[in-house]
């Protein structure tokens, strides 16, 4: 038994990723910057995919910024008082699964397209750079990590949810959204240097929304006939 046919899928995406922190308490569409990523997908069935994946990005937020009065940041005291801002760069690597929730390869369909469903775990390097109007705000005499320029590794839990749309036999457009759901609150350098400008207990995360182009390889299974039970005599 098994699949009539095997897939497999690389593919490349453009898109955005912003921060969500210290600095930026809220979703900012306004914070959305470039990033880029490219994948590999291989099925275990018609619904569920092995995923794997590298994301490349930059990340920028403030918590205040004089020439838009009207900015969210600028609502809240804290922000006003703490000036913090925020650029990190950072690579990602990733693994998990996609669940179609249509049978994306059935053929006999006019239109093929299917939602999915796509949850992992990542790993990543980045180099954050954290600065205020007011060095000894967030980084007062004694505190253990004075340095406003880092490297450092941190884990996440990517969940998102997409669309993908075959163009033809081979090729297929994808849009996708998502959260990375970081294990620790030091992504952005903000953790307890000073706890009256920080909270170290809500963890940060980042979210990453793009469109994708990908070309889908096919490997025909031939059936396995049975054994033959012949005895020679």
């Amino acid at each position: 038994m098994g699949q009539p046919r095997t897939t497999s899928e690389i593919g490349v995406g453009l898109g955005g990723i912003v921060y969500k922190g210290e600095v930026a308490p809220r979703y900012r569409l306004a914070n959305n910057r470039p990033a880029l990523t490219v994948f590999y997908k291989k099925d275990i069935s018609n619904a569920v995919a092995w995923r794997g994946s590298l994301l490349l990005g930059r990340i920028k937020a403030e918590d205040f910024v004089p020439e838009k009065k009207s900015s969210l940041g600028n609502d809240l005291p804290l922000a006003n008082y703490r000036r913090a801002t925020v650029i990190t760069s950072l690579l990602e690597l990733s693994g998990g699964i996609d669940y179609n929730f249509l049978d994306y390869y059935d053929f006999r369909q006019n239109v093929r397209w299917t939602p999915y469903f796509t949850v992992g775990l990542a790993g990543l390097v980045y180099n954050n750079k954290t600065t205020a109007a007011d060095e000894s705000i967030i980084y007062p005499a004694g505190s253990d990590k004075s340095s406003a320029y880092r490297t450092s590794y941190a884990l996440a839990i990517p969940i998102g949810a997409g669309i993908k749309y075959a163009l033809s036999e081979k090729w297929n457009l994808g849009l996708e959204a998502g959260v990375r759901m970081m294990l620790s609150d030091e992504f952005d350098n903000l953790t307890s240097q000073n706890q009256a400008v920080m909270n170290k207990y809500n963890n940060d995360l980042y979210f990453y929304n793009g469109i994708s182009l990908s070309y889908t390889f096919y490997k025909i299974n031939c059936p396995v006939s049975p054994a033959s039970n012949t005895t020679i005599k």
